[in-house]
């Protein structure tokens, strides 16, 4: 066994796996290949073994942030003109932290991942992995934990976003993660695809025996045809300060029958993925009418992404549509399908090249409700080693009538206000 001082990546075939010399004002790695395959996907890390038989490495991220949703205390009405009360938070949080073991046994063609993953505001901690095995650029299967293909965060991004969590349209409308087999590979040059079965739309607090015999599936491509690639891990920004026009065009598109998953007498449903446009909680007893609850729906969800980088200046856009259908409710509700739709937009600039990047965010949703959710603000990213390892970042958005809700990401249901996020990350 030995440690290796080199930061490395273990992925086969990911250019990345050249080694990169960290020291201030020089950063080498200026190729890049996008195995997208979601959140999971470790960092370069550090060699602890390699062998004939094997390799083990470890990588991490973690992030630590002080959030402040104002006003402080409000009151909003829900799509039925229920008042509800908001009390935004303000507080201190080690947020994320994930700790990846990762390697290839026997061959390098097959590979695995093992993640400790936790999440401090929800009180979350889990233990999960993948195993995948490469035949060719064509063609690498998975087993084990993976993305829902649906919105372009989701898809290998991580943690690269604008700040330090998604959009409010994306995180309003997003599948999960979930237990099931992707395949992957390249169909021609520069135009990928992912293919993925799973359990659900999201496997956080669901125990196999709460599961139904119903499966998600999900598909995307995504064509690269100017560079074929788009900096590491298609993140944001153009850290890369790209001398040629980096284009990625991607859609997406993921279905899955949608259970509760747990008994219709308790008000609070397990499902906590599904939200509507009032960020109200789909599956909670009383959000279509009072006192129904509705215990199965089918989710369909379309992405279309579009996204530009040329020397330091990055255009994302995004649009989203979802459609909620085929309830099976104890009671009559007053509506037998859901349509939203919404778009995100993220700009920015590396105002001094590989070290301080401005940019600004805007989402927006055209929802049944008519409620239209939209946010609209930015923020700068610091990176004192000019590169992605570290970075501060600091962000204000004013929030109109939040879609999103819950403590894992940036916003809480019906906030209309002002949202202050600093926070630091690293990714080792």
């Amino acid at each position: 066994m030995f440690c290796n001082l080199s930061a490395q990546n273990i992925i086969p075939d990911d250019t990345l796996q050249k080694p990169i010399l960290i020291k201030r004002g020089e950063y080498k790695d200026t190729t890049y290949q996008n195995y997208a395959s979601g959140e999971l996907t470790p960092s370069r890390g550090f060699d602890l073994v390699r062998t004939k038989f094997g390799t083990l490495n470890i990588s991490m991220y973690a992030i630590a942030r002080y959030l402040n949703q104002l006003p402080g205390h409000q009151t909003w009405q829900d799509h039925l003109g229920r008042d509800r009360d908001f009390v935004g938070r303000n507080d201190f949080f080690w947020h994320r932290a994930m700790i990846w073991f990762s390697g290839w046994l026997g061959t390098p063609k097959l590979t695995y991942t093992s993640t400790v993953w936790t999440v401090f505001t929800t009180q979350q901690a889990l233990v999960y992995g993948a195993i995948q095995y490469k035949f060719n650029k064509y063609l690498q299967i998975g087993i084990g934990v993976g993305p829902n293909l649906s919105v372009r965060s989701m898809q290998g991004s991580f943690p690269f976003y604008s700040s330090t969590d998604r959009t409010m349209g994306e995180e309003s409308l997003r599948g999960g993660f979930t237990n099931g087999m992707w395949a992957t590979g390249e169909i021609l040059p520069k135009l990928r695809y992912k293919l993925m079965v799973g359990n659900n739309l999201s496997s956080l607090g669901i125990q196999a025996a709460k599961l139904t015999r119903d499966l998600s599936t999900s598909a995307t491509l995504w064509w690269m045809p100017t560079t074929g690639e788009f900096g590491p891990r298609g993140g944001i920004g153009d850290l890369e300060e790209h001398q040629k026009l980096a284009t990625r065009f991607g859609a997406s598109f993921n279905h899955s029958r949608e259970d509760r998953f747990n008994n219709i007498g308790q008000p609070s449903p397990d499902n906590t993925q599904v939200r509507m446009s009032d960020g109200i909680l789909f599956f909670e007893t009383g959000a279509l009418a009072d006192g129904v609850t509705v215990d199965n729906a089918d989710v369909d969800n379309l992405n279309i992404d579009a996204g530009f980088k040329y020397k330091g200046f990055h255009l994302q856009t995004e649009f989203h549509a979802r459609k909620l259908s085929d309830f099976a409710a104890d009671g009559p509700v007053p509506l037998s399908t859901i349509r939203d739709y919404a778009y995100d937009l993220q700009i920015s600039y590396m105002a001094i090249p590989r070290k301080l990047m401005i940019y600004g965010v805007n989402s927006y949703l055209w929802d049944e409700f008519k409620r239209h959710p939209w946010e609209a603000g930015g923020g700068i990213n610091l990176y004192p080693i000019k590169n992605r390892s570290w970075r501060l970042n600091l962000q204000v958005m004013h929030v109109n009538k939040s879609s999103a809700g819950g403590t894992f990401g940036l916003y809480t249901a019906g906030q209309k206000g002002t949202t202050i996020t600093f926070g630091t990350d690293i990714l080792l």
